[in-house]
C-alpha cells in the first residue's frame, strides 16, 4: 500500500466536514493483477430519492522544487486513474485535491487555465490550516 499525501488527514476532515461519508481509504482499483489505490473514496447523501453522489480523490501535495514537474505526475496519476474508474465504476467522479495555495501558484498561471479551459481535470481545493474545501472545479 503508497504512503499517504502529507495532506491526506487534513483533507479527509475537509471533506467530512463539507458532509461527505469516507467510503474508502484508499480506494482500491484492481486492473487484472494490478492494484491501484486513489486516496480516498467518498460518498454524500442528495435530497430525498435521488440516491447518492461518489466521488474518488486523488490528493497532492506540490512541494517539490518543481511545480511543473509535481503537476506532471499528478496529471498522469489522474489519467490513469480516471480511465480505471470509467470501467470500473462509471458512476463514481474523479478529483484532484490540492493545496489553494498550490492553485493559485499553478491554476491562475497560463499553463493552469489552458487544462481548466480544456476540462482535463476536475479540481478540489482545500487551507490545510482550517481543514476546509475552497473551492470544487469542474
Amino acid at each position: 500500500m503508497p504512503a499517504k499525501d502529507i495532506f491526506h488527514d487534513c483533507f479527509k476532515t475537509a471533506l467530512i466536514k463539507d458532509g461527505w461519508h469516507i467510503s474508502h481509504d484508499p480506494y482500491n482499483l484492481k486492473v487484472g493483477k494490478k492494484d491501484l489505490f486513489i486516496d480516498l473514496g467518498a460518498e454524500k447523501l442528495l435530497a430525498a430519492n435521488k440516491g447518492s453522489q461518489k466521488i474518488a480523490v486523488e490528493i497532492k501535495s506540490f512541494v517539490s522544487p518543481s511545480e511543473i514537474r509535481d503537476l506532471e505526475v499528478a496529471l498522469g496519476q489522474y489519467v490513469l486513474y480516471q480511465n480505471v474508474l470509467a470501467r470500473i465504476e462509471p458512476e463514481r467522479t474523479l478529483y484532484l485535491a490540492i493545496r489553494e495555495s498550490s492553485f493559485l501558484k499553478l491554476f491562475e498561471q497560463e499553463i493552469g487555465q489552458i487544462l481548466l479551459e480544456n476540462q482535463v481535470l476536475k479540481l478540489l481545493t482545500f487551507h490545510p490550516e482550517t481543514e476546509e474545501i475552497a473551492r470544487w472545479i469542474g
